[in-house]
């Protein structure tokens, strides 16, 4: 699973809008509108690594009032969330 953060800078008046369509993309599994220099933060996740162009540049990007994108890609997940449901497999034995 490839992992991309993108921060979406979106026109004030469509960030709702905005939000709800991007949410709405495949391969799209969150959507966080933030505070700071950027107006949303979304999470990509996909198989292949051609599915980010499809995804990012063809899919986010042209949706209405988007801006910009900068996209960063993960290379490790460290995650309290996940390394407790890790250690947690046979605990109730």
């Amino acid at each position: 699973m490839i992992t991309a953060i993108v921060h979406v800078d979106v026109e004030v008046s469509q960030v709702p809008e905005a939000a709800a369509a991007i949410a709405d993309v495949e391969g799209v599994s969150e959507v966080y509108s933030v505070t700071g220099d950027t107006d949303l933060v979304v999470m990509v996740r996909v198989v292949q690594q051609e599915a980010l162009a499809e995804v990012i540049a063809d899919r986010i990007g042209k949706v209405p009032g988007v801006r910009a994108t900068r996209t960063y890609l993960a290379f490790r997940a460290y995650s309290k969330h996940d390394l407790e449901a890790a250690f947690a497999i046979g605990a109730d034995e």
